[in-house]
């Protein structure tokens, strides 16, 4: 059975392995840990922790496919209303936060939970700190610098520089095992500046990913920003056309050969120019129908997993 790592943050991870826990049960989720916005933000400010949101929706997209799996996802997932101080907060995000609060090592932390909810692989953090993340815009006013996930994701303009902090973040040992190891690599869809780049701003994490020997897939996202999208959230495209993202990846980790970019069809503008793009990156381009509708902002995951598991048995036989 092949081992797999799947790297990103936020729903756009939590499809990807809710995709991949129908093809195989060896799955390592590193997740972005860099959340500043909503439960996790509130968090982190009250305590010295990784903000738990994208990894509490890890560990609940690999939950047991049984009642005491899917029960306890649901419970994880649950978020309050209330007008009082615990309005908004994740179930699963003051769990993690109490177990980390005990001085619980996080990964021991996140095991835990694994444990309980009986899921399929581990769920690790993308680095050994919690992280912010920082970026550089040209702007049609000027340049800006925007600090925070969620600020850097939704920012308009060009993206100038990327940038984590602490700068040179350490590695988790246990992820960069995890990738030495890997028989294939996914990461993403999401969104780019604030869960798919800051994989690479993890200079050791950068390093284990352009020595390993696992084939690596890279999810496109899908483009939230066109002008005939109703549901366009800004969120996750950035203004940006793929071969853009696919030249930034290029700019930060030319050392790192993706073998497959898997697109949806509706995101290919330029066939050529991308598959150019993705040969200079060192693979091929995938492109299939994996929106979840039209105008939608969501893969479908029975398709993501189609094609991700038909990737992976044609290069098994090739």
């Amino acid at each position: 059975m092949s081992k797999v790592v799947a790297l990103g943050g936020g729903h756009g991870l939590s499809a990807t392995l809710s995709a991949l826990r129908t093809i195989t049960s060896e799955i390592t989720a590193i997740v972005t840990v860099a959340d500043n916005g909503g439960s996790s933000g509130r968090l982190r400010q009250e305590f010295e922790i990784f903000p738990p949101g994208d990894l509490r929706m890890a560990l609940a997209a690999l939950c047991a496919d049984d009642e005491w799996g899917r029960t306890w996802a649901d419970i994880m997932q649950h978020r309050f209303v209330s007008s009082g101080e615990l309005n908004g907060h994740a179930l699963g995000n003051l769990l993690l936060a109490s177990l980390w609060s005990l001085d619980e090592d996080p990964v021991v932390g996140l095991d835990r939970v694994g444990s309980l909810l009986k899921v399929v692989g581990r769920v690790l953090p993308m680095a050994a700190v919690p992280l912010d993340i920082e970026g550089t815009f040209n702007t049609s006013t000027g340049r800006i610098v925007v600090r925070g996930q969620k600020e850097v994701a939704t920012a308009k303009g060009r993206i100038e520089s990327l940038r984590v902090i602490p700068q040179n973040p350490p590695a988790r040992m246990e992820a960069l095992t995890a990738i030495r190891v890997a028989d294939w690599i996914t990461m993403g869809p999401g969104s780019w500046f604030s869960s798919v780049m800051p994989h690479l701003l993890v200079p050791m994490q950068l390093d284990a990913l352009s020595r390993t020997k696992a084939k690596k897939i890279l999810i496109l996202n899908l483009d939230s920003n066109s002008s005939n999208n109703p549901f366009a959230t800004g969120e996750e495209f950035s203004g940006s056309t793929p071969e853009e993202h696919l030249e930034l990846f290029a700019e930060y980790a030319p050392d790192v050969k993706i073998d497959y970019f898997l697109v949806d069809n509706s995101v290919v503008r330029n066939e050529k120019s991308l598959a150019a793009m993705a040969r200079k990156l060192g693979g091929q381009v995938v492109a299939v129908d994996i929106r979840r509708a039209p105008g939608s902002v969501h893969h479908e995951v029975p398709q993501l997993a189609l094609h991700l598991s038909h990737i992976m048995r044609k290069s098994l036989v090739g």
